[in-house]
């Protein structure tokens, strides 16, 4: 039997490194796998839309796609948008079998990834118990994606960090800025600023300006290994009914 199409579904962005960063994880994705089909699809601003694509399957021939959306947590994009144009895409292609994966987080993988970043920027794991940490992602007006960020940053405190505080770049409190001078006021000595976001774009511009009184920086999760691994694991698991749940408890 051939394998599902991987669609990888981004939000989209005017920023052009929004989208090279995209399908430059597509492409490693591609190179864990080889023989994987991988496509990449856009909800706005950048081409190819999600509809374009599954309608290019379609005509191709394709029967099976995995809809993964490239997203951290479960807020409006996954319970909203990608659902509506996953179910418009199936009544117009009554053919072609669509399902729609969970989203990336939470997930070692993504901590992994985070660390990644971090250990680039210059902090090294004799450095946790001295320096602060802010966790800047994107932002939500979804309760259970701030509960999910919440509880991400207590699981890094809990990774020898002498403190740990989440800071959002829109829709919820406090600001990036806010989390280092609540650091500081602490009396933390170093702190470091890491960008729980996937690739470049307005947000994570945002969280960089607000990192500004920081020591460290670091860069987005970007198209690093670890994310890959994952956008596979999330593919393996919407293939294979019940990998998920296997895997959870395992």
């Amino acid at each position: 039997m051939t394998a599902p199409v991987l669609l990888v579904i981004a939000h989209g962005s005017r920023d052009p490194r929004h989208a090279a960063t995209v399908h430059a994880l597509t492409a490693r994705v591609r190179s864990l796998r080889p023989g994987l089909r991988a496509e990449t699809g856009f909800l706005d601003f950048n081409a190819p839309s999600v509809p374009r694509v599954l309608e290019r399957l379609a005509a191709q021939g394709a029967q099976d796609v995995v809809a993964l959306p490239l997203l951290l947590t479960r807020a409006f994009h996954a319970k909203s948008d990608i659902p509506t144009v996953l179910h418009e895409a199936r009544s117009r292609l009554p053919r072609l079998r669509v399902r729609q994966a969970e989203v990336l987080g939470p997930s070692p993988l993504l901590n992994s990834a985070l660390e990644r970043r971090l250990h680039e920027a210059g902090v090294r794991p004799g450095d946790r118990g001295s320096t602060g940490l802010v966790l800047a992602s994107a932002g939500s007006t979804d309760p259970e994606a701030i509960a999910v960020i919440a509880e991400i940053a207590r699981e890094l405190r809990r990774t020898g960090w002498c403190s740990v505080r989440p800071a959002f770049a829109s829709a919820s409190l406090p600001r990036t800025e806010d989390a280092v001078r609540a650091l500081r006021d602490e009396g933390v000595r170093r702190v470091a600023v890491a960008p729980y976001v996937i690739a470049p774009g307005r947000l994570p511009d945002r969280i960089a300006g607000g990192a500004a009184g920081a020591d460290v920086r670091a860069d987005v999760l970007g198209a690093s290994p670890e994310l890959a691994r994952l956008l596979l694991t999330r593919y393996d698991e919407a293939r294979v009914p019940g990998a998920r749940a296997a895997s959870l408890t395992a």
